[in-house]
């Protein structure tokens, strides 16, 4: 999943236009501000740290605050169950897989804990909640490959907090933050299973830890005025919301060194940044180091993951641990495709290219994507190839609603002589005899992603990423 922020990585121009046809008379400066030249490095630095942390709180705001959205889900401490899969009409998140319908969650921590339970689900289907904090790190897993099939409470608590663990409750969560987002994927087996998904959904509960426990709430958590989040404002905003949200975050021993630069430039708890009072040659200065630290994590994301065969193999996302302060590849991983699982979870391979590097274009040429007999994606739960817009990274519109092709609809699908399976992707039909190995393309740039839900940890496999036996086939241009 990834919000879409393909404006906010654009931003340092809208800002820098901005900074340029407002020319104020400058006002005072407190006499520890950094000159100009430093302001930009602290400016790129602090983009880059911070790219996770805003698009973060803008999917928040959407789902969980702004009722008006028209992507609200539901109020904090309650979940929001989606009976149906995403499709080109979903456009919050960019790169959404459209298998496994969501339920998502919202918590507030600030008051008390939360307890998530889950019922029992059948041994043979997949289904994972994915705990990601403020920070975007995954700081935990339930579900098939984490936790087993079995029902159980689970409770999720803040930072700070110092509690006993009540009896039932099988594992505690600590988010790093005091907000956090779950991301529940159950997976469809295909139409007409969706009844069956639905009963899973409806046994999925959300409570606080009072309620869990049948005692009084505690006092509710201070109300917040959330800053209002649109695409405008986040053109010269992005270090006001950063502000705002580093309030609900402790600083870890990682963060000591970037929390104070920023807090030179007024970000942080116990400040107010405020961009529109800066002198016109501090707010130039830090729209162009937006604009740098922007190219940055664009140049990560062209030459620093795993290649394989034209393809991408992103590895990404995990806990805290896993970033250990680099904050280019965490803001990648938010960029490539933010809430990502750790690779255990499920690995994503991106395509864009063939393997000679042209890029993939729907305008131009029909491909294939040809598996080897016996060389499916080597997996413990399914695996799926999704297309999306390659300019906007949206699912697309297309005559058959087929968005995907998956591991689960292969007893549909036609193999050849020799066993192997071929799909055809491209923007018209491939003719009734290959239609149910079609997966409509756009007509223009191509994105592609290969998602391997619990990856075999056994050859052949994809894991360690970059490491592993199985690499995918590379996408050629129809004969």
């Amino acid at each position: 999943m990834l919000m879409r922020f393909d404006y906010l990585l654009k931003q340092a121009s809208g800002s820098l236009a901005l900074a340029t046809l407002v020319a104020v008379t400058a006002p005072a400066m407190a006499e520890d501000w950094p000159g100009v030249l430093e302001t930009k490095s602290i400016a790129e630095e602090g983009y880059v740290y911070g790219l996770p942390i805003v698009m973060n709180y803008a999917i928040m705001y959407d789902y969980a605050i702004d009722r008006e959205s028209g992507q609200f889900k539901a109020p904090f401490n309650q979940i929001k169950n989606e009976a149906r899969v995403y499709t080109y009409k979903d456009t919050t998140i960019i790169s959404p897989n459209s298998d496994t319908p969501y339920s998502v969650a919202s918590l507030d921590l600030r008051a008390e804990p939360v307890v998530l339970s889950v019922p029992a689900v059948e041994r043979n289907r997949y289904y994972s909640v994915q705990l990601i904090d403020g920070n975007t790190y995954n700081y935990g897993y339930i579900g098939s490959r984490a936790t087993g099939n079995d029902a159980g409470d689970y409770m999720v608590v803040g930072p700070d907090w110092t509690g006993e663990t009540p009896a039932g409750i099988k594992k505690v969560f600590r988010s790093s933050t005091q907000f956090s987002f779950v991301i529940y994927r159950t997976q469809l087996f295909g139409p007409d299973d969706m009844p069956n998904v639905e009963k899973v959904q409806a046994g999925y509960k959300v409570s606080t830890l009072s309620a869990y426990q049948g005692k009084p709430a505690p006092a509710a958590a201070p109300a917040l005025d959330f800053p209002k989040v649109d695409k405008e404002l986040v053109k010269t905003n992005f270090f006001e919301y950063l502000d705002f949200v580093l309030q609900f975050s402790p600083a870890t021993p990682a963060e000591a060194e970037i929390r104070a630069k920023l807090a030179r430039i007024g970000v942080g708890p116990g400040k107010s940044f405020q961009f529109k009072d800066l002198p016109l040659g501090h707010r130039i200065e830090i729209a162009l180091g937006m604009r740098d630290g922007a190219e940055k994590v664009k140049e990560y994301l062209g030459q620093k993951l795993f290649k394989a065969n034209g393809w991408s193999v992103s590895d990404l996302w995990g806990d805290a641990a896993f970033i250990d302060g680099d904050w280019i590849k965490r803001a990648a991983g938010a960029s490539a495709g933010i809430y990502g699982n750790d690779a255990a979870e499920a690995v994503y391979i991106l395509g864009r290219n063939t393997a000679n590097g042209d890029e993939l274009d729907g305008s131009k040429h029909d491909y294939t994507l040809t598996f080897a007999a016996g060389a499916l994606p080597p997996v413990n739960s399914f695996w799926s190839v999704t297309m999306y817009d390659g300019k906007t990274q949206l699912l697309i519109e297309n005559p058959i609603n087929r968005y995907l092709i998956n591991s689960p609809m292969l007893s549909g699908m036609k193999k050849n002589a020799d066993g192997s399976l071929t799909l055809y992707i491209q923007k018209d039909s491939p003719g009734t005899e290959k239609e149910p190995n079609w997966l409509p393309a756009p007509d223009g740039p191509i994105y592609l992603a290969l998602r391997m839900y619990w990856p075999n940890t056994e050859d052949p496999s994809i894991l360690p990423v970059g490491k592993g036996t199985w690499q995918p086939p590379a996408l050629e241009v129809a004969q």
